[in-house]
């Protein structure tokens, strides 16, 4: 008999024997122990062993007490008010049965997964019996969904319902019947046929990712196992008896230790901590990663969770819930996961009181110069306060009256510019600056437009400590030596307009995919410092605003994606537009950047003007360039001979010139932040 009908050919293949995939067998062995994580998610290409683990997983489950013949899988002792075998006066005993795994296929109808009019009882003159479904065939058990994201909306709706409740509840053909619907969930996906509804997303406790291995030596060990498998699976399931026992008896060990296992507040806040950080808004999360952590811990025979559980927990609970960043695919920055659980694992520093003596105030001085100064109504109430009034003027010697820890000292300022004679006297607004950021440094200033308080009282007390002359009632003088400016090192926001070649030549070659993608890398580096952006595309006859300035990043990388080519090159036209735009965007604070893809070989002129459209082109690169306008050239020119016209245009503008083989997502982000920066 060949292998293609052999008689066990659909028989389980080994949990046991999966290899390749430890992340995925964790997973479901988790929902095994706690079934109240509510299930797993399990996300990867085509041939991964997604629905072969799943399937597997019944056969290391511990069995459960059930009654033969029971449609809606009822647990001893609290039978399903519908349930007519276990509500029976001669109801049999309980015995152990398999864990049910019910497969819900795509095209089920409602009524089957529901349950329905029992059509046979009805026929038969009956009175009306109720029909259960898979949902109730499920109870206890797992039920499974191969390709969960191609699920009728109508049917992901009941899921929601039932999972939400932990009972289905069924009105129609005059039946109102309600049972116990309690399952793990368990989907399978390939993101290549669409992405899942949010609403059910989050209803999955756990979300691996899958992957086929790269190690050739693992590869090779599962095709020697899936060849053996198929050869006789009989004999390969008789192979891996021994490890699938051992499993069995590792879970069954977790679930009777798990009311044991202990998470204490210190592991809770670092959970709570964890999701604020990643940004994660369901509350889901927090719960389904305490019981998870507790798993994590019954499953290693540990009655104490760590912080070692946590971090692995949040691996599985927080990549498809936390907020994504534009065009990025869900997952976790393991850099900053680690970070976080090694802070929470650290012992913290023991908290300093504010009077512990001359350190503590010390320490509050320094860290006026390192934070931003916050405005308020007790400040403007500092500067308008009764020595207000003393030494007005521009110039000459001014007064005012500084209280720290506790004495009232009387500080003269020698012809302390109005500014900074402002700022001083508590008038915040001389100090304030529009560019964000929180940490700030002091310098030396003679004439500051920002005055550094803390630090050009510090220098004068000490220059006033060591002076001969240093007067003895206890007042401070304030020199213009003593002045401090203050330099904030915050990040400031920038305004980077894209110009695009769409032009037929962009097309040769597939240029134009290998300058998306680069620039891409560049869109998400403007994500994290939260740039503007502005997008002008030229083809044709001329060129055009695709994208007016925002800070939306998605919006740009869509319109570059979806941007068409071909036709002539109208280059002149589009620096015109940026010309127009920065003029237009040149009252706001942010420097901008230019950044021009294309093979410069402009041959369209503008409106009326007869002059070579090249000439043109370097006429309006050499009117940027006396803008002061930063710029960076992306050469798209391939082949053996070329004209090096993007080269030429980058000399005019006086910026930088990389060509598609330096397109990388590194060097281009690299070289943007310099222009810049170089501003």
């Amino acid at each position: 008999m060949s292998a293609a009908f052999h008689p066990a050919a659909h028989a389980v293949y080994p949990f046991a024997a999966i290899v390749g995939q430890p992340l995925l067998k964790q997973s479901l062995l988790l929902c095994a122990v706690d079934p109240g994580i509510g299930g797993v998610l399990i996300r990867g290409d085509k041939g991964t062993a997604k629905s072969t683990a799943a399937r597997g997983l019944t056969q290391v489950l511990p069995a459960i007490e059930r009654i033969a013949g029971c449609a809606f899988n009822c647990a001893p002792g609290l039978p399903a008010a519908a349930c007519e075998r276990c509500n029976a006066a001669a109801s049999p005993a309980a015995a152990d049965g398999e864990v049910p795994f019910v497969t819900l296929p795509l095209g089920a109808t409602e009524d089957r997964v529901l349950g329905t009019l029992d059509l046979q009882k009805a026929l038969q003159g009956a009175q009306r019996a109720f029909q259960p479904g898979l949902l109730a065939s499920a109870h206890r058990g797992i039920l499974y969904i191969d390709e969960v994201n191609l699920l009728a909306d109508h049917l992901v709706d009941v899921l929601l319902d039932v999972a939400a409740m932990g009972v289905n509840s069924v009105q129609r053909e005059g039946l109102s019947v309600s049972h116990p619907a309690r399952f793990t969930l368990v989907g399978t996906m390939n993101l290549e046929e669409g992405d899942l509804r949010p609403q059910l997303l989050d209803r999955f406790g756990l979300m691996v990712e899958v992957t086929a291995p790269q190690d050739k030596a693992v590869r090779a060990e599962v095709v020697r196992r899936r060849i053996a498998y198929e050869a006789d699976p009989v004999a390969f399931a008789a192979q891996w008896q021994a490890q699938q026992d051992a499993l069995r008896a590792q879970v069954e060990q977790a679930q009777r230790r798990l009311p044991q296992v202990a998470l204490d507040d210190a592991m809770l806040e670092l959970i709570s901590h964890l999701c604020c950080e990643f940004e994660v808004a369901s509350l889901r999360a927090d719960i389904v990663m305490h019981k998870t952590a507790r798993a994590i811990a019954a499953l290693e025979s540990r009655s104490r969770v760590t912080p070692d559980d946590v971090r692995a927990a949040a691996q599985l609970v927080l990549p498809h819930r936390r907020r994504r960043k534009p065009f990025e695919q869900a997952g976790m920055d393991q850099d900053k996961l680690d970070e976080l659980v090694d802070q929470a694992r650290a012992p913290q520093p023991p908290q300093q009181n504010a009077g512990d003596g001359g350190k503590g105030c010390d320490s509050d001085q320094d860290g006026q110069d390192e934070q931003p100064e916050q405005s308020g109504p007790d400040d403007d109430r500092q500067g308008q306060g009764e020595n207000d009034g003393e030494g007005e003027g521009d110039g000459g010697e001014q007064t005012f009256t500084v209280a720290a820890a506790g004495i009232a000292r009387k500080i003269s300022v020698e012809a302390m510019p109005a500014a900074a004679s402002q700022a001083a006297a508590g008038r915040r607004s001389a100090v304030s600056d529009a560019r964000r950021g929180s940490a700030s440094r002091a310098v030396p200033d003679a004439n500051p437009d920002r005055l550094a308080i803390g630090a050009t009282l510090r220098s004068a007390a000490v220059r006033g400590a060591l002076a001969d002359d240093a007067p003895h009632d206890g007042s401070l003088r304030i020199t213009p030596a003593d002045l401090h400016r203050q330099v904030r090192n915050g990040k400031s926001v920038n305004l980077i307009v894209f110009v695009v070649d769409a032009s037929g030549s962009m097309a040769a070659q597939r240029r134009m995919e290998a300058v998306k993608g680069a620039v891409l890398a560049l869109l998400t580096d403007a994500y994290q410092r939260r740039d503007q952006l502005a997008v002008i595309a030229f083809r044709g006859e001329s060129a055009q605003v695709l994208l007016e300035p925002t800070r939306s990043v998605d919006l740009a990388e869509q319109g570059l994606r979806e941007l068409p080519t071909g036709g002539r090159t109208p280059l002149p036209h589009a620096l015109q537009l940026a010309v127009q735009l920065l003029e237009k965007s040149a009252q706001q604070e942010a420097p901008p950047l230019l950044v021009i893809l294309s093979d410069g070989k402009a041959n369209v002129g503008l409106p009326g003007n007869d002059d070579d459209p090249w000439r043109q082109t370097l006429a309006a690169a050499r009117h940027l360039a006396q803008r002061g306008t930063p710029a960076l050239v992306l050469d798209t020119e391939t082949g053996y001979i070329r004209l090096g016209r993007a080269a030429q245009l980058a000399e005019a503008l006086g910026a930088p010139c990389l060509t598609l083989e330096q397109l990388t997502g590194d060097a281009l982000a690299l070289t943007v932040r310099a222009q810049l920066g170089a501003r």
